[in-house]
């Protein structure tokens, strides 16, 4: 009776001690993740500088610069939703400021609404990005059609005749009437770390309920064969 019951038990115990050893790791992902994000976050609100000469996709993700220049007439469509809004496209332009010639994610406009031309002067606060808006499931870009499915910027660049740089604008000085800007933050990195860790501890749970009833049916049926 006691190997019948030592076995399982054993089996039980490990099997217990490994879904909460995921369940730990997970919640260490998390923390690390967290600090991530954090920093990420602190990043994208520093103060910005002006346009640097020289970039690094890498380094420079996120960086906080400022520009003043003129938005170009023509702008790119890359169709988006919003929740609570609907569907619109997201506006990249061309940005002349300085000598230079750079990309700008101007913002959302809805689909039914008239796309603004840009009038003046402006001052953009925004971060520099490398967007990577392309699935396995993303439609190539319409390009002769202006329906862009995401924000390939070597192909936007080609197109308007931009530096592959661009800028997501988080605030426009004047603001554009009618588009309203859609900056870089962290809702697009996933971080799943804690409903990893329920699943990991909730499966140790339903381990241990397991191995017990497990045991618990082995003695009452031992019990059973020796009345």
């Amino acid at each position: 009776m006691k190997k019948r019951v030592l076995v399982p038990l054993i089996f039980g115990i490990a099997g217990v001690a490994v879904l909460v050893g995921l369940g730990r790791w997970q919640i260490e992902r998390l923390a690390w993740k967290e600090g991530v994000l954090a920093d990420i976050e602190a990043r994208i609100a520093a103060e910005p500088v002006a346009l640097p000469e020289a970039v690094a996709p890498g380094a420079d993700r996120y960086l906080p610069v400022a520009a003043t220049g003129r938005i170009g007439g023509r702008a790119l469509r890359v169709l988006v939703s919003r929740k609570q809004v609907g569907p619109g496209y997201r506006l990249v332009s061309a940005l002349e400021t300085g000598g230079r010639r750079v990309l700008l994610d101007r913002g959302f406009v809805a689909v039914a609404d008239a796309i603004p031309q840009p009038e003046g002067e402006v001052t953009v606060r925004g971060n520099l990005h490398w967007p990577d808006d392309r699935l396995s499931s993303t439609p190539e870009n319409d390009v002769a059609g202006n329906m862009w499915f995401a924000r390939d910027i070597a192909q936007m660049a080609a197109e308007l005749g931009t530096e592959p740089l661009l800028i997501v604008a988080r605030q426009v000085s004047p603001p554009e009437a009618g588009v309203t800007p859609l900056p870089v933050d962290t809702g697009h990195i996933p971080n799943d770390h804690l409903s990893y860790a329920i699943t990991w501890f909730s499966l140790a749970a339903i381990w241990a309920a397991m191995t017990g009833a497990f045991i618990w049916r082995q003695r009452r049926a031992a019990k059973g064969a020796g009345t």
